[in-house]
């Protein structure tokens, strides 16, 4: 069992045994009906049960096993959380022997009814069918007798019950047909339908575990990315430990080529970093000292040294693993549908089998061919596709868009998301790279702008203020030769005074200088046109014999990140309506809309929004049944991002504006944003597309089998083939890929 710290209790169980939705429903109402419990989400595909107790029901150090106990008394069997997931190197027929053993029975019984096809009767003794049957209708289907009668002591049905109803009618019907026989008559039996019957669903649950293996190798990809060892450097040296053991300040080596085993800072080197695995980005980061670094990750060709900062659950690869586990325990809301079908499904369909036994038998065709077309319904009705459809395509949908760098952790956001009609763009850090950058800088008539450019970034060399880094880095951007400067003070809340080569120089802002005896009519024009365009301004100074006399004007902004107009540009092709949120003056706001691609003219900018206000912007574009989304990054988005339809994280944001979104992107690239909404669309049509299949198949074949069209053999095909059609087309996700044009 797996417990979940959170406001309340939440414990992930695994559960075997269950074959259909009609399992999960039965599970689901026991489970519910034990005190203390407040929600459950069984899966299907995941073989698990997420339970949440209520706020007054923290375990009591029985609630594990009152849980386990339920499950058990229901008919199946309890086990470790996501166990059903686990991969490991067995080989790829693990599990077929039962198969194997099937096959090898039941086609000496199906090769005589090919040769019928071509005028050969090559039909067995009875006393042979019955050797070769019976062994496959009591030992390899002992597992449908099991549960079905669970289910019986339930008053519920599921697949297991119909698949032995129908094949032990079809066994018993052949035992009486050859007891009764007379010696000079040999009867037609129906051993072959039962024995091909279970074999094939012996087949397609094989072929279920198979592909539901795939549909879970993201996840299980991602644990492996945790390695065993560290190289922990103890007072002693450096010692080989299991990655457990590491503790918060430890200092670790990693060798080139080797994965992180935890989080923490570089000390010691400098690398190139294959992080990949987390956003998506197939380029190497540069890490040099101070920067941090994300276990899972690849050191590239340096010999580096760490200071661990987080391990266990508290590392960001366990949070991701986390958010896909919880993605894909998760119960759709289209799933209830779903439910509600199953609930009864499987009571109908013995109405229906019944009603056709008597129906034609009132026509005269006899018990034997009236049992038989009853049979035929009762095997092809089994509804596993229907409790598959939608589990593998979220899991598939969800697996894949991990490995792109889009972490969805609520489903209904995943339901929603290519549903929305307009998106909402934080602007800070968001559409923005949210770092200041020098924009532009003017000295004054007659003095050398890069001359003064080499004064101001020698004044702030040693630093680290943004602004001043700003400065530094386009002065060694140009190659800049730069001085030490003598007596430097910092002047809190306003700028630094230093001597430079003999001049006495002061940096800071406007406010701060003209209390100096700055001129206020220093740059007058550039200062009024720069404050419209919502620019930070600064400026150098020199104090002379006759005053404070302006040098340099710096002018500060943020940068349109990288590809952010061309991926508004897609998302506006989509017919989508953008809108801009920005805490900025109206100016300030439209100037960097425009440099996004933003038509200001068109409503797409929102300014000064203070932070506590974006959560009634959302809910004012939502008026008129919009469906909308937010894309943020800071914690005060984190309101908003929880009030749209769908709240889109950036990754480079903000832990609180994270728990707060249905959707993380976690390389903070704003073309993540469309991708997100497009696998949305993917997952949505396997959706659709695995439940009209898996209705399509029972609504189609239990009138032909009730109208006799159908053998148990053709109608066991069916069923079976119907659960692998729809794990099939859920893996068919796993070739979606970001478009890039």
């Amino acid at each position: 069992m797996t417990q979940t710290k959170t406001e309340s209790e939440t414990l992930d169980i695994g559960i075997g045994g269950m074959t259909c939705a009609s399992c999960v429903a039965r599970v689901e109402k026991a489970l519910k009906k034990l005190p203390g419990v407040d929600m459950v989400t069984v899966n299907l595909a995941t073989e698990s049960a997420r339970i949440v107790l209520q706020a007054d029901g923290a375990l009591d150090g029985t609630m594990d096993r009152r849980l386990r106990r339920t499950i058990r008394d229901a008919g199946y069997e309890p086990r470790k959380a996501y166990a059903a997931l686990v991969i490991d190197n067995t080989s790829a027929w693990a599990g077929f022997a039962p198969v194997a053993w099937g096959l090898l029975l039941s086609t000496p019984l199906i090769v005589p009814m090919l040769g019928d096809f071509w005028g050969r009767h090559w039909m067995l003794p009875a006393w042979a069918q019955f050797a070769l049957a019976t062994p496959v209708q009591f030992i390899l289907g002992a597992r449908f007798y099991k549960a079905g009668w669970h289910a019986l002591r339930a008053l519920t049905g599921n697949m297991d019950l119909l698949v032995a109803l129908g094949t032990t009618s079809g066994w018993l019907l052949s035992v009486w047909l050859w007891l009764t026989a007379h010696e000079s008559h040999a009867p037609h039996l129906y051993f072959e339908g039962s024995a091909v019957v279970i074999t094939l669903v012996l087949l397609g649950k094989w072929l279920e575990a198979r592909a539901k293996r795939q549909t879970t190798e993201a996840i299980w990809a991602l644990h492996a990315l945790r390695p065993d060892k560290a190289h922990w450097l103890s007072d002693e040296g450096e010692v080989d430990v299991p990655v457990d053991e590491i503790l918060v300040d430890d200092h670790i080596l990693v060798r080139p080529g080797e994965r992180f085993p935890v989080d923490g800072v570089l000390v010691d080197g400098q690398t190139q970093v294959d992080e990949s695995m987390l956003t998506g980005e197939p380029l190497p980061v540069f890490k040099t000292d101070g920067t941090a670094l994300t276990g899972g990750s690849i050191n590239g060709d340096g010999r580096v040294v760490m200071r661990v900062t987080a391990v266990g659950h508290e590392t960001v690869l366990s949070h991701i693993i986390r958010l896909v586990e919880d993605a894909q325990a998760a119960k759709a809301p289209i799933q209830r549908l779903v439910d509600k079908v199953a609930e009864i499904f499987v009571p109908v369909v013995l109405v229906v089998a019944l009603l056709t036994l008597i129906v034609w038998m009132v026509l005269g065709a006899g018990f034997e061919s009236a049992l038989i077309h009853a049979v035929a319904v009762l095997v092809i009705a089994c509804p596993c596709a229907l409790g598959l459809a939608t589990p593998v395509a979220i899991m598939a949908g969800t697996g894949v868009a991990a490995q792109n760098g889009i972490l969805i952790k609520d489903i209904q956001a995943l339901e929603m998301a290519h549903r929305v009609q307009t998106i909402a763009f934080d602007k800070t850090g968001t559409l923005t790279v949210g770092q200041p950058q020098l924009t532009r800088y003017v000295g004054m008539p007659g003095q050398d702008a890069a001359s003064a450019l080499a004064w101001a970034a020698s004044v702030q060399s040693g630093s680290e203020h943004p602004l001043a880094r700003a400065v530094v880095n386009v002065a060694a951007a140009q190659q800049l030769k730069l001085s030490t400067p003598q007596h430097m003070t910092a002047v809190p809340g306003r700028g630094v005074q230093a001597t430079l080569e003999g001049r006495n120089f002061l940096l800071g802002s406007m406010r701060w200088l003209q209390e100096e005896g700055l001129a206020q009519n220093a740059w007058s024009k550039e200062v009024a046109a720069l404050y419209a365009e919502g620019a930070t301004l600064s400026a150098l100074a020199e104090r002379t014999a006759s005053g404070v006399e302006g040098v340099l004007l710096l002018a500060f902004g943020d940068e349109p990140k990288p590809g952010a107009a061309a991926a508004l540009a897609a998302l506006r092709q989509r017919g989508l309506k953008l809108v801009m949120i920005s805490g900025d003056n109206q100016a300030a706001a439209e100037a960097m809309a425009r440099r996004l691609g933003l038509r200001p003219e068109e409503g797409e900018v929102l300014a000064n929004v203070l932070p506590g206000e974006k959560v009634a912007q959302v809910q004012k574009l939502r008026m008129g049944g919009r469906v909308v989304a937010m894309v943020g990054d800071g914690v005060n988005d984190a309101p908003a991002l929880a009030a749209a339809d769908v709240g889109l994280a950036m990754g480079n944001g903000t832990d609180v504006a994270m728990h707060a979104a249905g959707i993380t992107l976690m390389r903070g690239d704003v073309a993540l944003v469309g991708a997100a909404l497009d696998i949305s669309a993917h997952t949505v049509a396997k959706i659709r597309q695995n439940l009209f299949w898996a209705f399509a198949y029972n609504v189609a074949g239990i009138p032909l089998a009730a109208l006799g069209y159908l053998n148990p053999v053709i109608a066991g095909g069916a069923m079976a083939l119907s659960s692998v059609s729809v794990m099939a087309n859920a893996l068919l996700l796993k070739r979606w890929k970001i478009k890039t044009d």
